[in-house]
């Protein structure tokens, strides 16, 4: 394998080098950015050699994670993030998934735990993946969240609809359930990654539930 390359935000320069010293030890990555705070990090964008991965603090001044990852979801590029906090919190989880954050890690996590979610986000694009569709089915949304104004047919809802059931269909039950051919099936699923820029079924389930398109998110 080749070497992850990441970045690092956070406001407390002895965290970025016991981060980028521990990252090192554990194998091969490479920490090629660090920012000291979220707004030095927007200001910097877009790299011109962007890494892999960044590692991103919760609790910093001028803009804080959540901030940062608000303001990421309207660039074009992907930026995976893993989202580090000092403190568990129930609403600052939920909200950085529906920020589009890959994973979460309080900082009093292991240097295996730090692994295992940096390796999970570059390979599969996002760590502790039913943890947290756990958390967005179980999400009731607030007054202040509005539904998007994405555009999908009719039979391109019905098939993320199955997608987001808590049931799992496999494409094979959803062709028998929409009385439509696997092959149409996949047609749908492929217009919807290329159109909105997604990879995978969670990251369906994902963009259903931030944009509040399908049950159970509306």
């Amino acid at each position: 394998m080749g070497t992850t390359t990441i970045a690092i935000i956070d406001d407390h320069k002895i965290v970025r080098q016991g981060l980028r010293e521990l990252l090192h030890r554990m194998g091969n990555y490479e920490v090629t950015h660090e920012f000291e705070d979220g707004e030095e990090f927007l200001n910097t964008l877009p790299l011109s050699s962007p890494p892999q991965l960044y590692v991103l603090d919760y609790s910093m001044p001028n803009k804080n994670g959540l901030e940062v990852l608000a303001l990421l979801e309207k660039l074009p590029d992907e930026y995976k993030v893993l989202l580090l906090t000092q403190h568990f919190d129930e609403n600052i989880i939920n909200e950085a998934y529906r920020l589009g954050a890959r994973g979460f890690l309080n900082k009093n996590c292991t240097a295996q735990e730090l692994k295992y979610a940096v390796d999970t986000i570059v390979a599969q694009g996002y760590s502790n993946i039913s943890e947290i569709l756990r958390r967005i089915k179980n999400h009731q949304p607030t007054v202040e969240e509005v539904r998007s104004t994405v555009v999908l047919s009719d039979r391109e809802l019905e098939f993320l609809t199955l997608v987001c059931d808590e049931k799992e269909y496999t494409y094979d039950k959803m062709s028998q359930i929409m009385g439509i051919s696997v092959k149409t099936i996949e047609t749908y699923r492929s217009s919807l990654f290329e159109r909105f820029g997604i990879k995978t079924k969670v990251g369906l389930v994902l963009f259903s539930y931030k944009n509040r398109l399908t049950k159970p998110f509306l």
